[in-house]
């Protein structure tokens, strides 16, 4: 099964559409299945009171509120029409993040085909309730979690509606960028045994290597944050991939994919054609004549694997020679 790769444009849109539309442009290029954008009413989601995280404080100032911050990167509907048209005509699924409720209302109106619920909405009960009432895909991002509040999300979203196998819980870690020291991946795998979920992995760390992990270890679903440029002023650009990254991330995860096959070990196609070269047969270590007894001294292993196998070599031995053979001849039978 091949992994749902999410290309993650969030807010580094900075608010513009041009820079939006390129970051489309983009994730088409890339080859991922979907470009995700978020979708918020400012006001609805953080007060006037709310700080910013510590990362948004060192790469934006301490100048603006996190409600300043995140007003100025809106999309209204109009925004979110225009973006979907786009992604249908370059033949990419449109999806996004809500934050809110009237944010849940306006994607499903729109027909958005999966819900992403982001780790902040976790512990939302309302906004779970809401969500598991649609009748959608859902995935499930857990950072900052543990297992009681992703067990009790899981619950709210069934309880709601939402059948089990619709939904794909994330392993994720919320901090940009992620230490490695903190990834924990293995986690991944301890709530798919606990819950009986399909899981997959949204990735914080700088660079490709834990999400091409992930996909080993069996993420039905990654998601990665991207930008244009790293360097833009925005509090996610710094922990995003740039779009050679986001390329060699799906390249690589395409090729783990092709790699880890059906896990029936069996000769594959490729090597077949190396096996006579490689392995090695029983022959003459010096000349021997017809009649004579096969024995350890007469007799040894070396390629190629043409002739009789050395597993045989107890059936060989004591045998007698059907004819003479010279040095480093073959032995037949």
């Amino acid at each position: 099964m091949k992994t749902f790769i999410i290309a993650e444009a969030g807010v580094n849109h900075n608010g513009s559409m041009e820079i939006a539309r390129k970051l489309v442009d983009v994730a088409v290029e890339a080859g991922v299945n979907a470009v995700k954008f978020q979708t918020f009413k400012a006001e609805n989601v953080i007060s006037k009171f709310a700080k910013k995280a510590e990362y948004q404080c060192k790469e934006i100032g301490k100048s603006e509120t996190q409600l300043e911050m995140v007003k100025r990167l809106e999309l209204d509907i109009n925004a979110h029409e225009e973006l979907m048209d786009y992604c249908k005509r370059k033949g990419m699924m449109f999806l996004s993040t809500p934050f809110d409720l009237e944010s849940i209302e306006l994607l499903n109106e729109l027909g958005v085909e999966i819900f992403k619920i982001p780790s902040g909405e976790i512990t939302n009960l309302p906004y779970l309730r809401k969500i598991g009432g649609l009748g959608r895909k859902k995935i499930l991002s857990t950072g900052m979690a543990d297992m009681r509040e992703i067990g009790n999300a899981l619950d709210i979203l069934l309880g709601a509606g939402t059948p089990k196998d619709s939904i794909v819980v994330l392993h994720c870690n919320t901090e940009y960028p992620t230490p490695m020291e903190d990834v924990n991946l293995k986690a991944m795998l301890t709530i798919r045994d606990t819950f009986g979920v399909n899981v997959g992995y949204s990735d914080h760390t700088p660079g490709i290597e834990v999400p091409i992990a992930a996909v080993a270890l069996g993420a039905t679903v990654i998601e990665k944050h991207f930008t244009l440029d790293k360097n833009m002023e925005g509090p996610d650009h710094i922990a995003s991939l740039d779009q050679s990254e986001l390329e060699r991330m799906v390249t690589a995860i395409r090729n783990i994919e092709k790699a880890m096959e059906d896990g029936i070990k069996r000769p594959s196609p490729s090597e077949l054609r190396n096996k006579p070269v490689v392995r090695k047969s029983i022959v003459a270590t010096r000349d021997i004549n017809k009649g004579d007894i096969f024995t350890e001294d007469n007799i040894t292993v070396k390629r190629p694997g043409t002739g009789i196998s050395p597993m045989e070599w107890d059936n060989i031995i004591g045998r007698k020679a059907i004819r003479d053979f010279n040095e480093d001849e073959l032995i037949e039978l």
